[in-house]
């Protein structure tokens, strides 16, 4: 318990604070007609509590632990993708939930953070055994098998995350320029090529981003919905349980993929500013506690760890404002989600775990 006084406070503050707005934002969203059904407010506060003791737990457990243990941590994220696959139950297009009595679970949250360890693991152990050209083909091989299993879900939202994850921590791991920007156009063909692979209801998210008036009553609906939920908040917006749009369940996914825009919709711009503050100050926290690991496999975690909340920030927020194609990414601390929820608070606590040991005093 010495290292008690050694954690990011500033972190767990701000952390709080948006999973308390999270939590008002969804027991706001719960009236329907003047009738509160608890339902998702009660699962997501559950969510939130098991997710704080992993957190705790995390916290004062020595990350470098995981370094030994990556190897089998992979391949229990192996079994859990075909687990879904063979398992898993079939929701909003997507067989991603494995569900046990009255609980659902969602793997793919857990195996982003799987893949954070074991790539951190990876690219730490053998930096200086294999050039940076050999590393990254290794880790592409590694990668690549997760990734196909997730889109066999098919989960493209949540594949492009470990994909942009994979990228962050190739790029910190040591790669020059020459390899950077073959990697880049590698990128470039490998977006392109994906056209080719995915669902039609996928191409049409990427269709209507780009035209959502294209088809508003059909596949471009959720967009202008979000945006209109959104720009009706005004500066001040109208007050917990008053948006108008979400009330009425005009905006699709308002718990999960669109709660930006019930957000914006009842706590208005001055509402979405704060909550982005508080985005801004746990990304400035975590690429801190990066800055001051104690060694190569702490720094890799941790910016792991900050490449999985920043892409999930960036594309939730981008769909709710239609600047991103819709793709069923959850918005970190705020969305419904008890899989995302305790995934994200047990990475918070790795992240406490790498700050709390930046010193060699505390072995």
């Amino acid at each position: 318990m010495r290292n008690f006084f050694k954690l990011d406070w500033i972190l767990l503050v701000v952390v709080t604070l948006l999973i308390a707005i999270g939590l008002a934002a969804i027991y706001g969203l719960s009236f329907n007609g003047g009738t509160f059904d608890g339902s998702h407010f009660y699962r997501q506060l559950l969510a939130v509590f098991l997710g704080g003791a992993l957190l705790i737990f995390f916290s004062f457990y020595d990350y470098r632990a995981l370094n030994t243990m990556s190897t089998k941590l992979y391949f229990l994220a192996l079994v859990l993708l075909l687990a879904v696959i063979l398992l898993g139950s079939h929701i909003n297009g997507t067989t991603g939930w494995l569900r046990f009595g009255g609980f659902s679970f969602q793997p793919v949250e857990l195996v982003k953070l799987i893949m954070i360890i074991f790539l951190a693991s990876f690219l730490s152990k053998k930096k200086n055994e294999l050039s940076v050209l050999v590393r990254i083909i290794a880790s592409i091989v590694l990668i690549g098998i997760p990734i196909l299993l997730i889109l066999k879900q098919p989960d493209f939202g949540s594949a492009m995350i470990v994909i942009g994850i994979w990228m962050g921590m190739i790029v910190v791991s040591g790669i020059n320029k020459k390899h950077l920007l073959i990697l880049f156009l590698i990128g470039i063909v490998a977006a392109g090529s994906s056209w080719f692979f995915l669902k039609d209801y996928q191409k049409e998210r990427i269709i209507n981003f780009v035209r959502p008036n294209n088809d508003p009553h059909g596949s471009g609906y959720n967009v202008l919905q979000a945006t209109v939920a959104v720009g009706s908040g005004g500066v001040w917006g109208k007050g917990l349980g008053n948006g108008s749009q979400s009330q009425l369940n005009f905006l699709p996914e308002k718990y999960t993929d669109f709660i930006f825009a019930a957000i914006g919709e009842e706590l208005g711009l001055a509402g979405s500013v704060i909550v982005f503050i508080l985005f801004v100050v746990i990304i400035y926290r975590l690429k801190e506690a990066a800055r001051l690991a104690r060694d190569n496999f702490g720094y890799l975690l941790s910016v792991g760890i900050i490449m999985m909340i920043f892409l999930q920030i960036l594309v939730n927020a981008g769909m709710n404002i239609g600047v991103a194609p819709v793709a069923g990414v959850p918005l970190p601390f705020l969305s419904y989600g008890g899989s995302s929820m305790i995934t994200l608070l047990a990475s918070v606590g790795l992240i406490q775990s790498v700050y709390a040991r930046r010193i060699k005093t505390l072995d």
